[in-house]
């Protein structure tokens, strides 16, 4: 065996994509990641998560010291005072030999660093993308969402990692929506002027992003991890997701002109994205554009209200007119809510209620070294 560091060798960057090539081969569920967006997290220039931490790639070559048969990254971030070790982006063959020596050399990385725990499987940046070991699913792997083997679970906890959060993902459909009920509810606020429910204007993008910052920052500054959103970072996400999404997947909630709800989501792009083997060029770019009419999926990946309107309908209004819209616009055969941590069990309550039916769970696990 041999483990060698990836830094800036374009070679040794192609093996770290290689092994997944191996792994999954012959899994039908399996879609691969686009290359690109794996890159970006280790790419200074594109990851504002260096400048407050480090991150580090680790290839391992089997007995012939040719074939790559693992891989995984280690980065820590400094924190609300704290240094935040984690690991992810971890690919072994069933061989535990292997794979204890790719979560020892990232362990053994991160003590060197000062940290004293791991967070594992995550990625560098937001919770969003490529976070936690997949455990069950019904469907394929939506887009920058990890997929996984069923042995990685023995070789985590194996490791001495325990869990942390478990992380669901629930879909929906006309079928199974608990219309009646949320109705009701919604009426508290569909029926009073001073609430307004507003469709995403791609032409008013940056006035939207400011509204999304403002709703996230009050609704998430109790969190023990808070750190307040970049109102210029956020207008540029929303202006590239622009390809990724449709103006009716983007509703925001306002009481008296003040935003205080959002929910937002984007097309399900791995519909497209599983035929392109990871690549987006020029070629792929323009498939996709000529293929994202064909999407049928809705992923939501974000909904914010404000403290002080909790428990007053936004939550059911939110969700109404989002249903209203798609509805009307007839183009989705389901919507998944995805990344419900068990740490919030009014949403998953809520998402019970509505008729929601569970389709994936992941997990994050945590080791303390001392």
């Amino acid at each position: 065996m041999k483990l060698l560091e990836v830094s800036h060798n374009t070679a040794y960057i192609s093996l770290f994509h290689a092994v997944c090539d191996r792994i999954y081969k012959d899994d039908p569920l399996y879609i691969k990641p686009i290359i690109d967006d794996v890159e970006s997290k280790f790419d200074p220039k594109r990851n504002a998560n260096f400048k407050r931490g480090e991150a580090v790639r680790f290839i391992l070559l089997g007995e012939d010291e040719l074939t790559p048969v693992g891989r995984i990254a280690a980065f820590y971030q400094d924190k609300a005072g704290k240094r935040r070790g984690a690991w992810g982006f971890f690919e072994c063959e069933q061989n535990p030999l292997y794979a204890n020596t790719l979560i020892e050399a990232a362990e053994s990385w991160l003590k060197n660093k000062g940290c004293a725990s791991a967070q594992a499987p995550v990625n560098f940046g937001s919770r969003d993308q490529f976070w936690g070991l997949w455990i069950s699913g019904i469907r394929h792997p939506s887009y920058q969402e990890n997929y996984h083997p069923e042995y990685y679970r023995a070789f985590i906890e194996g490791a001495g990692y325990e869990l942390e959060i478990e992380q669901t993902t629930y879909e929906i459909d006309q079928e199974t929506f608990q219309m009646d009920r949320f109705k009701k509810i919604s009426e508290r606020t569909f029926g009073n002027d001073s609430y307004d429910y507003r469709i995403l204007d791609f032409a008013q993008m940056d006035r939207f992003a400011d509204d999304f910052v403002q709703v996230y920052n009050e609704a998430w500054c109790f969190h023990e991890d808070f750190e307040p959103l970049d109102r210029a970072g956020i207008q540029q996400q929303f202006r590239k997701m622009k390809s990724a999404m449709l103006p009716e997947l983007g509703i925001f909630a306002y009481h008296n002109d003040r935003p205080i709800g959002f929910f937002i989501s984007i097309l399900e792009l791995n519909e497209v994205f599983k035929d392109f083997d990871g690549k987006l060029g020029l070629w792929q770019k323009l498939l996709f554009l000529m293929r994202r009419k064909r999407i049928r999926t809705a992923r939501g990946i974000v909904f914010g209200i404000t403290p002080d309107y909790h428990n007053k309908g936004i939550e059911a209004g939110l969700i109404m007119k989002s249903y209203e819209v798609l509805k009307k616009i007839n183009r989705f055969d389901k919507v998944e809510l995805s990344w419900i941590g068990d740490f919030n069990p009014k949403m998953l309550s809520m998402l019970k209620a509505l008729g929601a039916q569970l389709s994936k769970t992941h997990h994050t696990y945590l080791k303390n070294f001392s």
